[in-house]
């Protein structure tokens, strides 16, 4: 008349039940396992509209960022001088890298096929963005200091590295989508 629990014994019962046998847990394993994949689901959904949400508000942040630029570039064409000249190419040219990074912000949040291209874009117009504003500041002087010449000649390898990956990029995409 013992009940059996593992090494323990209980008297007073007319059967032996091992500890296997019982489960003292209220929830069974399949149970604990679909409240622990519902817990975790809930906590990724949750940091995936934590993710857009951070997103969306980058995107208006980069968005008006170029706004103000272009605004001080178009003050630039008000009172046309060199160096106001200088300054709109220069705005311009950092507008289109924001908004290169605004479509990339934009392809994210579509839920599309990340693309290295853009990115590839954006090194490149930065590339000849720092080359002509070394041109341009370099023009007037008699002689070119040569760490002008050089930057200038690294921006220009960084170009051409960087349209070689493109190149590169590009082709391995069609050959993915030939797959």
């Amino acid at each position: 008349m013992t009940k059996t629990y593992g090494s323990d014994a209980v008297v007073g019962t007319s059967s032996t039940i091992n500890k296997s046998e019982v489960n003292f847990n209220p929830m069974s394993k399949e149970e604990s396992l679909i409240t622990r994949s519902g817990i975790v689901e809930i906590f990724r959904k949750g940091l995936v509209r934590a993710d857009m949400i951070f997103h969306i508000v980058a995107g208006i942040f980069l968005l008006a960022a170029a706004a103000v630029i272009f605004y001080y570039a178009m003050l630039n064409i008000l009172t046309p001088t060199k160096d106001s000249m200088i300054r709109l190419v220069n705005d311009v040219l950092l507008v289109l890298i924001i908004l290169e990074l605004l479509w990339t912000v934009l392809r994210f949040l579509k839920k599309q096929k990340f693309i290295l291209g853009p990115f590839l874009a954006i090194g490149i117009i930065a590339s000849v963005r720092r080359i002509l504003l070394i041109e341009a500041q370099t023009s007037g002087m008699n002689q070119v200091p040569i760490g002008k010449l050089y930057e200038m000649g690294l921006s220009a390898l960084v170009i051409i590295t960087l349209m070689v990956a493109y190149y590169l990029s590009v082709k391995a995409q069609n050959m993915e989508q030939q797959d």
